[in-house]
């Protein structure tokens, strides 16, 4: 595994790089934008549903560029991409803090979603899945545990201490100047998009050496123009779809649910980290579970968890004990967990690792308009009822339509 045997298997530091990645993006993206919508609300008048808004437009450009994010990465390696695409997002933010209008709000957050798509699952799943052969599905599950990690740190951090603090404003630039400082370095220096680049061979597949006959040899899979041909792909698309429709609008929408319910903001706060904790642990999880039995069954538990959830959360009152919250959290979070890693499982079992990067970024264009779609129709049928029933009952039927999605997929014969 190493041409120094003395020396750890690389392959755990490219790991633990892609796992503090994910740690930053995801901690200041996805989960930090939640914590801002009232702080925006209250400051600047705008309506629920023109903040969510933005989390629409951050994802639906992160989710258009997928493709094009996932051939750079198959061509020209992960380095470089990362590279910019942090540059980019950092400027996303700068333009955040600077912001006075709504306009400048979704240009910020466009330009965010642009260079997250080049920081995010796809180049670090991509990475993952290139360093190992065996035990991949816990290779993977470990690297987006970082996911989870970043959802507990932020919402924490932010909510309860920096954004009362200094205000929205100073928090936007300090989150651009996190991924600068944390996300360059780490893909100048250690990531490595293959494990031949370090004269070294994936984990599982000692027997070769890195300059083989065997090593040089093609490696299986077939294109994303075949992978769109087969049924499976279409049911996995759909999966990705409505289950993140439901899943980002219960995890966006939860900290105002709760708010308007009457839970202070150390409560809905501490849930949402809560959620990003249990993340992590369920990311982990479902990655080893992966290892052991079939992706799309993996992925059918953790959606039937989430829906258990969005039952939970629909049951609590200005009347209910914060254990309920609590429960509600611990349940979505590590159902939400188990996405990541069945992704990526499903991508390379079902369409092989010869075009990873093109396959799982033409998946992930599903899962963002889900993800960018889902807060975006919450607050606005909020904004149209004054309360959430409508919404959690639609997360319901989403979840439920995913989970026999899921189960009719089967692997390609074409694969």
């Amino acid at each position: 595994m190493s041409a120094d045997m003395r020396k750890p298997f690389y392959g755990y530091w490219i790991v633990a790089a892609t796992f503090l990645c994910n740690v930053m993006t995801f901690g200041c993206g996805f989960y930090a934008f939640s914590l801002f919508v009232s702080p925006l609300g209250s400051d600047l008048s705008w309506g629920r549903g023109d903040v969510m808004a933005g989390f629409t437009v951050f994802f639906l450009s992160t989710g258009l560029l997928s493709p094009q994010v996932g051939r750079l990465v198959d061509r020209h390696g992960a380095r470089v991409v990362m590279s910019v695409g942090a540059v980019l997002a950092g400027i996303g933010f700068v333009v955040l803090s600077q912001m006075t209008a709504l306009w400048q709000f979704y240009l910020g957050y466009m330009i965010v979603g642009v260079g997250m798509a080049g920081t995010g699952q796809i180049p670090t799943s991509a990475v993952v899945s290139n360093w190992f052969e065996k035990r991949r599905g816990t290779a993977v599950g470990v690297m987006a545990s970082g996911i989870g990690v970043g959802g507990l740190a932020f919402p924490a951090l932010l909510g309860e201490r920096i954004i009362p603090l200094v205000g929205w404003s100073q928090c936007y630039l300090l989150l651009g100047v996190l991924l600068w400082a944390v996300i360059i370095p780490l893909s100048v220096f250690v990531i490595r998009t293959k494990p031949s680049e370090k004269g070294l061979v994936a984990y599982g597949a000692e027997g070769l050496s890195a300059h083989s006959e065997e090593k040089r040899a093609p490696v299986s899979g077939i294109s994303l123009k075949l992978a769109m041909g087969t049924l499976s792909f279409w049911l996995i698309a759909a999966t990705y779809f409505f289950s993140h429709f439901a899943q980002v609008g219960a995890v966006q929408n939860q900290v105002p649910f709760l708010e308007d319910t009457g839970f202070p903001m150390m409560v809905s706060a501490g849930a949402l980290g809560a959620v990003g904790l249990c993340s992590a642990f369920g990311k982990f999880t479902f990655g080893w579970l992966c290892d052991r039995i079939q992706a799309r069954h993996a992925l059918a538990i953790g959606l039937g968890l989430q829906c258990a959830s969005i039952l939970v959360l629909m049951r609590i009152t200005p009347d209910s004990a914060a254990a309920s919250v609590w429960l509600y959290a611990v349940m979505m979070g590590f159902g939400l967990g188990s996405w990541l890693p069945t992704m990526s499982m499903l991508t390379s079992g079902y369409f092989g690792m010869a075009h990873y990067g093109a396959v799982f970024g033409a998946l992930t264009i599903p899962y963002a308009v889900g993800s960018a779609i889902g807060p975006f129709v919450a607050g606005r049928m909020y904004d149209m009822s004054g309360n959430y029933d409508a919404v959690f009952i639609l997360f319901l039927v989403l979840f439920a339509v995913a989970i026999v999605s899921i189960l009719l997929a089967r692997r390609p014969r074409t694969a």
